[in-house]
């Protein structure tokens, strides 16, 4: 059974940090692409990052470039999102999603993933 599990959300003041991760089990993670995406209240659900399977590619939305840092441990079946200088605009449900890395759209679009994580509530206020 392919689960992705995002941890790390949580209520942090403007300009703070957060850390998210993304577990992954039940595929062979390296056959995969990982991406961010987030949903905002009242929003559709946006791309925010994506890291290839081997960790040689990123792509990243303008609104988060220069803040946020995509990496994998492929060691250990881990995604992270190092989010930087967060702002009010980035609250939202993050998820995180498994792209196949062969064959598929790159990034990953938000439509063709394969598997979804249930997401994780980043709420950013003062």
């Amino acid at each position: 059974q392919v689960q992705l599990v995002e941890s790390g959300g949580g209520l942090v003041q403007p300009g703070g940090s957060l850390r998210l991760s993304c577990a992954v089990s039940g595929l062979a993670f390296t056959n995969y692409n990982i991406a961010w995406f987030r949903r905002a209240p009242g929003k559709e659900r946006e791309f925010v990052s994506a890291i290839s399977w081997n960790g040689g590619n990123i792509v990243q939305s303008d609104s988060v470039k220069g803040r946020f840092t995509d990496s994998r441990d492929n060691v250990n079946n881990v995604v992270y999102l190092q989010m930087n200088t967060l702002k009010p605009e980035d609250t939202a449900v993050y998820y995180c999603a498994a792209d196949q890395a062969f064959g598929s759209d790159w990034p990953p679009q938000d439509s063709g993933v394969d598997f979804w994580g249930k997401g994780t509530l980043v709420t950013v206020s003062s």
